[in-house]
Formats: structure tokens, C-alpha cells, sequence
């Protein structure tokens, strides 16, 4: 057990309501497990009473309750565990449920009534997840002055219930942990097998040159450093709270994002609701290829009725092998054509996917848009379809996929002087520290509209 596991269980033991924030990657479902086992093993044989929730059946099922299966006979504890219930056997000799976790599609907020105990605690997992009357139901089980709350998960999105609690005055004991408080970066000693589980120094790596490059890795003694010998990374000293990476904040520092509702596109509630849904693919769908110029990645992108899947991201700088990249994941995905940005390399591609037969479509984003009087130009308009589809819920991404998240987030729009909607450019973003959307700008052009111009080309026959 290291430090922060220690710290949770201690912070029950002495709190009422006690809330706790990390990054990724540091051990929360089996933190939250073994503070269930210690729960149970502390009080007297039926007195006790533990009921888990989680946003998800895979979280509640195959996370929190396989941990606490592993608690269970690591520990020696008594009783029994299947999947989702703990049992033990009480002094009449009966056997007592003492712990069950349920997901909110098992309940509604009733279902949590009746579970009456002495010393009930209540663990939420991913707590950010749980809202409302789900919420308020599971904070009535320890009505009683012995009764406690656990809420535990990644602060990835500034509001709810877990977001307020998490607020000075809230009356709930916060703990914070960050990546660089885990012991891969601390030195805190650990068995090695722990230490190969914890968030470590690649995954922090990839994701400061993607999510923070202008961060800088420092020693102990705060002087630059490389990325083996680092302890930290730290922000330019001039950086604005909502200048940094929402998913930066959340997977890597364990804090809850600054995100300025006034500049970003798409709003980070937005975006994790779309990770968080589940659409019905028709087949058939666009294919957006944003290819990469100046070091940049060229990326493809698959959208089926609002499924948006990226294919592929590469640094190949060989334009014909972008081309045959895009004709091959067509046919793999069996989507009806591609939408290809043509400013800059991306003509040659188009020309050549035309060559071949293929639907292949050029979209310049540079085009005056069919709206002048409200956009600058066709970019900004085929971004604004995008973020109109967040906002009906039309929108399905990849719960898995945390950099095209990150770059969905970071794209911005203003006014221009004449009050037309103008997205940021992608050398802008460059100047303020971000990399180039490229994940994000393939899903863009999977939205464009094709218009009559690019579509009287008559498709010849494959070679």
C-alpha cells in the first residue's frame, strides 16, 4: 500500500463526507476497494453495510468489484464475494449481505431505501458520473451520525455534484493527487510490481508534448530537466489557468480543468457526453483526411452517422502514401467517399484519389462560406455544423481516444470586427502552445457539404 491509499482510509476514519481527486493512472477503483475491505474488517459483523456505485456497469463490474474481490483474498477477509455482493456470516450464525455495488441502469433512486446499518459508507467511483437524484439518494444511506461518503474519481468535467463538493466550504475533506505525487516520481518506496501499475514517465511524456509542450520538466531542485531525471513538469510562468489543456489538468495534474466557456467551440461537457454515448451506425459514412504539411501529421478520420472513429494519424511526408492510406481504410470501412483538405499538399492527393476512380472530394476551407453575412469563411461554418451537432447529441466519439478530446477542446472562435464567427487558425493555436489539431480537423471535414463544383467530376473506372 503507498501513502495515498493510507491518506483515503485515514481521511474515513476521521471524516464524515470525504472527497477525493486524482489523474490517471494511480490506483482509484483499488484504492476505493481497499478502503471497503478496511471498512468491513474494522466494524463488528453485521453493524457494517458498504454500497458502491459507478457511472458504468464495466466500471462497477469488472473494475470496482473485480478489486475488491482481490482485497478480499489478499486480505484473508471473511466472508464471501461474487461479482457485485459481499457476505458474511453474523453472530446467529445467518449469512448477511454487507456490501453490493449497482450501476444506475439497476436502480432507480428509490431502490437505495432500506439499507439500514449502524456503519453504512458509501463509495462512489468516477463520482463525476453520478448526478442528481442518483446522487441524493445514495448521500440519504448515512443519514446517522456513523454513516460515511466516499466520492472518488478523475476531475474531468467543472460541474455537478462532485465538482461543488470539491469547492473550499463545502463542508467535504478534499485530498488531491497528482502524477507527480505517485511514487514513480516521488521515489516513495513501493513493491515493483505496484510501481509497473502507477501512471508513469512515458505516458506523462507523450501526453505533455501533445496536451502541454511549452511545460518544461524540472529536478528536485526546480532546474530544467530531462524527462528520466525529471520529478515535474511545470507551466511557462506567464500561463493562464484557462490556458491549460483541460485533459492536461484532469488525466495528468488530478485538478479540476479552468475551461473559458467564452472561446472554446465545443464545451468539455460537450465533448465527454460524446464519449460518454452510444449512436447506431448505419454504414456507408465520409472519411475526413486532413493531410499533414511542415512536420505536421496527416490523420484520417471515419464518421457514420455521427460515430466518429480516427483511422490513422502518420508523419509520412509521402503524399501517394497518404492517398493509398485513405483508398484502403474506403474499402476497410465501406464509407462512400472522402473528404480531402485541398489547401496547401492536399490537392495532390485529391487528384490522385480521382485518378484511381475513387470518391475523393476536395474542401477548401479557405472558400467564402454559404453564409457570409454570419461566417468569415467555410471553415469556420463547417466547424460550426460540428459543434451544432455536439450540442443535439449527435455525436458519438471514443471514450478510449483522450487526444482527439484534447484537441476538440482547444479549438476556439471569435468575432471577427464586422461580428462574423471566426474559428482560430491553426497557426494561432501553434503561437499559444497547442500542436496542430489534426485528429480534430479530419472529423471537421467529415462534416463538410460538398458543393456542386467538386462533385461534376465522372468517377472512370478503378485501376
Amino acid at each position: 500500500m503507498w501513502s495515498f491509499q493510507k491518506q483515503v482510509i485515514l481521511a474515513v476514519q476521521q471524516h464524515r463526507l470525504v472527497l477525493v481527486k486524482t489523474c490517471h493512472g494511480v490506483g482509484k477503483s483499488w484504492t476505493a476497494a481497499r478502503t471497503a475491505g478496511h471498512w468491513l474488517d474494522v466494524h463488528p459483523r453485521g453493524k457494517a453495510f458498504v454500497v458502491t456505485s459507478a457511472p458504468s456497469a464495466p466500471q462497477i463490474k469488472a473494475i470496482l468489484w473485480r478489486e475488491i474481490g482481490r482485497v478480499h483474498d489478499i486480505g484473508g477477509l471473511d466472508g464471501r464475494v461474487n461479482q457485485l455482493e459481499w457476505y458474511m456470516t453474523v453472530a446467529s450464525g445467518r449469512e448477511e449481505l454487507v456490501a453490493f455495488g449497482r450501476k444506475p441502469d439497476d436502480y432507480d433512486p428509490a431502490a437505495f431505501q432500506g439499507i439500514h446499518a449502524r456503519f453504512v459508507l458509501v463509495i462512489l467511483d468516477e463520482a463525476n458520473g453520478i448526478r442528481g437524484a442518483l446522487h441524493e439518494a445514495a448521500s440519504s444511506l448515512i443519514a446517522n451520525d456513523y454513516g460515511r461518503m466516499l466520492m472518488i474519481g478523475n476531475p474531468d468535467d467543472p460541474q455537478g455534484e462532485y465538482f461543488e463538493a470539491s469547492k473550499p466550504g463545502s463542508g467535504w475533506f478534499v485530498l488531491q493527487v497528482g502524477a507527480f505525487d505517485s511514487p514513480n516520481f516521488t521515489g516513495e518506496e513501493i513493491p515493483a510490481e505496484l510501481r509497473h501499475d502507477l501512471i508513469g514517465r512515458l505516458y506523462v511524456e507523450e501526453k505533455r508534448r501533445k496536451w502541454a509542450p511549452k511545460w518544461v520538466w524540472v529536478d528536485k531542485e526546480g532546474q530544467p530537466s530531462s524527462p528520466e531525471e525529471g520529478v515535474r513538469v511545470v507551466p511557462p510562468a506567464d500561463i493562464r489557468p484557462e490556458e491549460i489543456n483541460p485533459f492536461w489538468s484532469s488525466k495528468i495534474l488530478g485538478e479540476f480543468p479552468a475551461v473559458s466557456l467564452e472561446q472554446s467551440l465545443i464545451p468539455l461537457s460537450w465533448i465527454l457526453a460524446a464519449q460518454k454515448r452510444t449512436l447506431m451506425r448505419r454504414g456507408g459514412g465520409t472519411i475526413g483526411l486532413d493531410v499533414g504539411a511542415g512536420g505536421d501529421a496527416s490523420c484520417g478520420a471515419h464518421n457514420d452517422s455521427g460515430v466518429c472513429r480516427i483511422l490513422w494519424e502518420d508523419n509520412n511526408p509521402d503524399t501517394m502514401q497518404t492517398c493509398g492510406k485513405a483508398v484502403e481504410a474506403l474499402h476497410e470501412v465501406g464509407a462512400e467517399k472522402v473528404h480531402v483538405d485541398v489547401i496547401g499538399i492536399g490537392r495532390g492527393v485529391v487528384d490522385r484519389g480521382k485518378e484511381l476512380g475513387e470518391p475523393f472530394f476536395e474542401v477548401n476551407v479557405s472558400d467564402a462560406p454559404d453564409d457570409p453575412k454570419r461566417f468569415l469563411n467555410h471553415r469556420s461554418e463547417i466547424w460550426w455544423d460540428v459543434r451544432t451537432a455536439f450540442e443535439r447529441g449527435q455525436i458519438d466519439l471514443d471514450p478510449e481516444d483522450e487526444d482527439t478530446a484534447a484537441e476538440l477542446v482547444e479549438i476556439r472562435y471569435k468575432r471577427s470586427s464586422v461580428g462574423k464567427i471566426q474559428i482560430e487558425s491553426k497557426q494561432e493555436a501553434k503561437n499559444r502552445g497547442v500542436k496542430s489539431p489534426n485528429r480534430a480537423e479530419s472529423i471537421m471535414l467529415s462534416y463538410a457539404k460538398i458543393r456542386k463544383k467538386y462533385t461534376e467530376a465522372t468517377w472512370g473506372a478503378k485501376n
